[in-house]
């Protein structure tokens, strides 16, 4: 999922690939818990991007 957001952000879709990185953050957070790197790393691109 990531790797599509990354995509999408890439082609201009900032809306799409924001929400898609969200999602993601959501899941890894339920999969993976809170304090995973993955998920660390997530929650930060999703920082990066809302600003």
């Amino acid at each position: 999922m990531a790797n599509l957001a990354f995509t999408w952000k890439s082609q201009g879709r900032h809306a799409n690939a924001l929400a898609l990185m969200e999602d993601c953050t959501q899941a890894q957070r339920r999969v993976l818990g809170q304090k995973h790197p993955e998920t660390l790393s997530s929650l930060a691109t999703v920082a990066k991007w809302s600003s």
